[in-house]
């Protein structure tokens, strides 16, 4: 699978979620050998404003996988990981994250809404603090209309 197909992937979830009434973020965690072992939209809905995708398949995963395993994984994400998530990520042991629009990006598009106060920290810096190294590609579809478009009308008031 090449990265933007996983990231293909993590907007379908992020569609799904969108669909059954929560915010647009989805993420799909795929093994070495390419095959889809987990994903996970948004629980906001569920699990209070902690209930990011990320942070949820990030718990899911330690519970599922070995700690080798996870670190020859990749996450897909549908927008960066912000700083609570990349935390669960590197936590987790998760290898690589691929995200298709940046954290800064998605703050412009939601602006002050209640709901996804954007901490803009982006996921690099996070990673780079930690001790072991975490691969980080992306924003990969940071003007893609269906990354950018997913979002449209979901954070108006």
């Amino acid at each position: 699978m090449d990265h933007i197909q996983g990231l293909r992937l993590s907007l379908a979830v992020a569609r799904r979620a969108l669909e059954a009434g929560k915010h647009p973020f989805g993420c799909v965690l795929v093994g070495p050998d390419g095959a889809v072992l987990m994903e996970q939209g948004n629980a906001f809905d569920s699990e209070g404003r902690t209930g990011h995708a990320e942070t949820v398949l990030a718990r899911r995963a330690c519970a599922a996988f070995s700690a080798e395993l996870l670190a020859e994984s990749t996450v897909y994400i549908s927008a960066e990981p912000c700083a609570m998530c990349s935390g669960a990520l590197y936590w987790a042991g998760v290898g690589r994250v691929v995200y298709a629009m940046s954290e800064e990006r998605l703050k412009r598009i939601i602006g002050p809404h209640p709901d996804n106060l954007t901490l803009d920290l982006p996921c690099r810096t996070v990673f780079a603090a930690g001790q072991r190294p975490v691969e980080v590609i992306g924003p990969l579809l940071e003007e893609d209309p269906e990354a950018v478009g997913i979002h449209d009308g979901v954070w108006e008031r």
